[in-house]
């Protein structure tokens, strides 16, 4: 039975997913885990972003406005591993935050020792202890689906509608899968002194997800222009860009392409005092030729690759996501 569940799920992958990470957030492990909470004693006077398929770095500068030091827990939260990881991993396998992210950290200059904390989540709920009561993977690959989806098989069909109603298990036409989400924060602690500003530095490689290309053809786009569109604000300029490069050749004699996903979570800098002061995002599409769209406004073009946007008093209410096409060589 697993194995007949492998082309519906398989089909899961093609729709369009962008993994993320994010703005640094005052946090605290409470009752339940790591929980993000607002701190109204420290600004966040800037913050200098650049985005990359390659590389991510963001520079933040913060400010103590109170009259002692403060020490916090702060967290720089990594996306949500969606249950069935639709759209980005493809064949790979699973992504070791610790190693993968090659995630780096400097306060004023200075490397600092950083934790990982994981959990796992339901729309916001923290599952982790009943997964683990039930003995069920934290985490699922749907390509290796005899490892990791043996448990479903294994339930009666009275016991999947149980969880399908405990809301651990969803169905997706007629397949059932985990519903919960792996979250990771990459957390450490900081001491901000009174009165004073520090400056924090964020150097990793993201975890951009990708497919070769297709869904962007004439011939489709009816069927994904609306989820492109909502997402990446892909507009008439977007796709004229790219008709030219594919001509007039039918489908077989046309060149490939690559579409690269990236994304960074903006919202959670919502959380510390008043907005942020200086806002400035520089997203890097890579090679001149390729094409690239984000929803942002004020976006100016600073050089053959790279597209600037800058922001005073800015209060994220939003994330971002960006669409790269690459074309094959």
């Amino acid at each position: 039975m697993i194995r007949h569940v492998r082309s519906a799920v398989l089909a899961l992958l093609a729709l369009p997913a962008a993994p993320s990470l994010a703005n640094d957030s005052s946090a605290a492990i409470g009752i339940g885990g790591l929980e993000l909470t607002r701190n109204d004693a420290i600004s966040m006077d800037s913050e200098d972003l650049y985005l990359s398929t390659e590389e991510v770095r963001v520079r933040y500068r913060f400010t103590n406005r109170s009259p002692r030091d403060v020490e916090t827990l702060v967290s720089f939260p990594v996306p949500h591993l969606p249950g069935g990881i639709d759209g980005y991993l493809g064949d790979r396998s699973l992504p070791d935050f610790r190693e993968d992210l090659k995630f780096r950290t400097t306060i004023d200059g200075k490397p600092v020792q950083l934790d990982y904390v994981e959990k796992l989540e339901i729309a916001g709920r923290d599952v982790t202890a009943r997964i683990t009561q039930l003995g069920w993977p934290r985490l699922w690959n749907p390509v290796d689906y005899d490892d990791n989806l043996a448990f479903v098989e294994k339930l009666s069909e009275a016991e999947r509608q149980a969880y399908i109603r405990e809301g651990l298990l969803r169905r997706q036409d007629d397949v059932v899968l985990p519903a919960w989400n792996l979250v990771t924060h990459v957390t450490r602690r900081q001491v901000f002194p009174a009165g004073k500003t520090v400056e924090v530095t964020h150097r990793y490689v993201p975890l951009a997800g990708g497919s070769v290309g297709g869904a962007l053809d004439p011939e489709y786009r009816r069927d994904t222009a609306a989820d492109y569109t909502k997402r990446y604000c892909t507009d008439r300029n977007f796709y004229a860009g790219i008709d030219r490069r594919l001509g007039t050749r039918p489908p077989g004699e046309r060149p490939g392409y690559f579409e690269r996903w990236l994304g960074y979570i903006l919202s959670s800098g919502a959380n510390w005092r008043g907005p942020i002061g200086d806002f400035r995002l520089v997203i890097d599409k890579g090679k001149p030729d390729n094409l690239v769209s984000f929803c942002k406004d004020g976006v100016k073009k600073i050089s053959p690759t790279q597209f600037e946007v800058r922001k005073m008093q800015f209060e994220p209410k939003g994330d971002i996501d960006v669409l790269i096409v690459e074309w094959a060589p």
